[in-house]
């Protein structure tokens, strides 16, 4: 639990706890963070001021790190809430309308935290299985406290579902655009460096054939980042989207959904989900 006073995290063993440490997040983040930096002050923010260039898997490590500790953290939760607004407070400048922003202005702020819904929503259905009416709820209120803990007021994030689909309706057709982040994080042949974590042989081989594995998984990035944005975010940013390409997604999104829930929880869940879930387990008896 939190300590008083301060957002407790989703609860033990609500849909986030199932969702967010699953291995199958790890495929639906690239389509969270596109929409995320569709918004022209995100996206602007995120090209002056990310090393996402430069450090690509250090800050997708930080960023995988920090949703972990949202959803699994316990009392952590809310100090790695207070981390992250200190860490946006001197992220300012001018967006792509000319417009002055700053990463904390709350409809920035709380446009970041919104993606993830409709991004775990979609793409559960393909990866995972589809919501039913009352698991999407719950989905909504526990992302409603992953707000809290990174200190956004309810007053500026729609309270329930039925005040949630207008205001990502209104986004989708007056914010989103296709920024120049965007369009980086969709390119099949933007350069990324080899990975410079893991074991050091690990490391070495990779740095050897990166360039046979590069276009490849870049290919398959861009594919799961455009399949897993739902669809209307997908057409307000103008990426296309084949009928051939929905029917490869399917077909992978079947596999993954064969496969995955078989695996021992050590396979199947990232580190900190699975100890916490394992803590959780322990403290029921």
């Amino acid at each position: 639990m939190a300590s008083t006073g301060e957002p407790s995290p989703p609860p033990a063993g609500g849909v986030l706890w199932s969702l967010a440490g699953d291995v199958r997040g790890l495929l639906m983040l690239p389509a969270a963070l596109t929409l995320q930096v569709a918004h022209p002050a995100v996206g602007a923010g995120v090209d002056d001021h990310s090393v996402f260039r430069t450090d690509p898997w250090g800050r997708g490590e930080r960023s995988l790190s920090s949703l972990l500790l949202w959803v699994y953290g316990g009392e952590e939760a809310a100090e790695e809430g207070r981390r992250l607004r200190r860490l946006h407070r001197t992220i300012q400048g001018t967006d792509t309308r000319g417009r002055r922003y700053h990463a904390l202005t709350p409809e920035n702020y709380a446009w970041v935290h919104a993606t993830g819904f409709p991004v775990y929503r979609h793409a559960s259905r393909y990866l995972v299985r589809p919501l039913t009416g009352p698991q999407e709820r719950a989905l909504y209120r526990e992302w409603l406290q992953v707000g809290r803990i990174l200190g956004i007021h309810d007053r500026d994030m729609p309270q329930t579902i039925e005040e949630f689909w207008p205001y990502y309706r209104r986004m989708l057709a007056e914010e989103v655009e296709a920024t120049v982040v965007v369009r980086e994080l969709v390119a099949a042949d933007a350069p990324v460096p080899p990975p410079d974590r893991g074991p050091l042989l690990l490391r070495l081989l990779l740095r050897a054939l990166w360039p046979v594995l590069l276009p490849p998984l870049a290919r398959f990035r861009r594919f799961l980042t455009v399949g897993l944005m739902p669809p209307d975010a997908r057409q307000a940013i103008g990426l296309d989207w084949t009928p051939a390409q929905e029917r490869r997604l399917r077909r992978f999104g079947a596999v993954v959904r064969r496969i995955v829930p078989v695996l021992p929880e050590r396979l199947r869940y990232l580190p900190r989900a699975r100890s916490a879930r394992a803590a959780w387990r322990a403290g029921r008896g």
